[in-house]
């Protein structure tokens, strides 16, 4: 198997893992392969915060295997005084970087980071790299000590930067979908969905079938509509863009099928929508049947959940203050934002939080978000 055929094997199985985790090990050996090192580590964060990013999320991978366990002594016991990330935030977007290249000549001996954790990673002599996220996030990546004992050769380094733009929308398509409480859902539970506008597409780009939430976005013509039976964006140069999307994901001359994103023009003062296309493992016909071969979530930026504060301040037996800041973060607001709203202090919103986190026993905001939204 040649290095482009690995190529198109990892992006088509990212298709596939971005819907939900059971083909996720098979993705992680693959991009492995393709890319030439022994691992990966992708961390969220928040930039918003003053000082250090607030951490979110991360995940550790080896060859199909987590490593749970050093994501989880990596967020409480390095990231905070890991001296890479100031330096990482002023990189350029997808440029790669070497670990080595981030530390001096003194961190190198001293750093604990680079000394202990990377050491047991397996990522001393990796690249780390920047990524913009959805919402404003942003993306690290750590990737681990290359396979090959004689280094990083040019092959390798080129398929990576390539990799990039896929592991990224990746990340973005992840992150809606679980804001939508939507991920690792059947398509039929998909088109139950009702937080997010499901559409999907046929060979020929036609519209198969929509969700309810869909269908109330194209009726209303405001960003993007249904024209006889085709996606099309109402402003000509959205229009424009979101044909060559919808081309690279539903390609008919054997191309590699590629997810991507763009916004689209709307009116009335509205934030501009927000378009993902996925590509989807074609089914065989069966009985002349279309069957789906693209995945398109509409995002509206400016429709959040409505949590119910008092409801979980019952169900989590949590104070009203406590409860009314869950919810705000449920309903997609950073600190910032409830800090401003509810007219507390920064810092008093995190305090807020860290007894939340305390009295459930959970260390992250993901996992707050997800107790909040299954309590609705």
């Amino acid at each position: 198997m040649d290095q482009q055929d690995k190529i198109d094997l990892a992006v088509e199985s990212l298709h596939g893992a971005t819907l939900g985790d059971s083909h996720w090990r098979e993705t992680s050996i693959l991009v492995d392969e393709a890319c030439g090192w022994r691992g990966a580590h992708l961390i969220i964060v928040d930039p918003q915060y003053r000082g250090r990013p607030e951490w979110l999320f991360d995940q550790f991978y080896y060859h199909g295997e987590s490593a749970a366990e050093l994501g989880r002594d990596y967020a409480t016991n390095f990231y905070p005084r890991d001296e890479r990330v100031p330096r990482l935030m002023k990189i350029p977007y997808q440029r790669l970087v070497r670990v080595t290249d981030l530390l001096s000549e003194r961190e190198l001996t001293t750093s604990a980071v680079y000394n202990d954790l990377l050491r047991r990673a397996e990522g001393r002599r990796g690249f780390n790299v920047r990524m913009a996220g959805p919402d404003g996030l942003q993306i690290f990546m750590g990737l681990a000590d290359p396979v090959d004992a004689n280094g990083w050769d040019s092959d390798h380094v080129e398929t990576i930067e390539r990799m990039l733009p896929h592991i990224r929308q990746f990340v973005r398509v992840r992150h809606a979908l679980v804001r939508a409480e939507a991920l690792g859902h059947s398509f039929s539970g998909l088109l139950d969905n009702t937080m997010v506008g499901v559409v999907f597409l046929d060979r020929q780009g036609r519209i198969v079938n929509a969700n309810a939430r869909a269908r109330e976005i194209l009726r209303r013509k405001n960003g993007v509509s249904d024209r006889d039976g085709v996606l099309r964006a109402s402003v000509a140069t959205d229009d424009a863009r979101l044909g060559r999307l919808l081309a690279d994901a539903l390609p008919r001359d054997g191309r590699q099928a590629v997810s991507g994103s763009i916004t689209v023009e709307r009116s009335l003062l509205l934030p501009r929508l927000v378009i993902h296309v996925n590509p989807v493992v074609v089914q065989p016909l069966e009985f002349g049947a279309r069957s789906a071969a693209a995945l398109v979530l509409l995002i509206d930026p400016g429709a959040r959940p409505n949590i119910d504060a008092d409801l979980i301040a019952a169900t989590f037996r949590l104070t009203r203050a406590e409860s009314q800041v869950a919810a705000a973060l449920a309903e997609g607001n950073s600190v910032r934002e409830i800090a401003e709203s509810t007219f507390r202090a920064e810092s008093t919103v995190r305090w807020l939080i860290k007894q939340i986190h305390a009295k459930l026993g959970i260390s992250r905001q993901a996992d707050l978000v997800r107790l909040v939204l299954s309590a609705r």
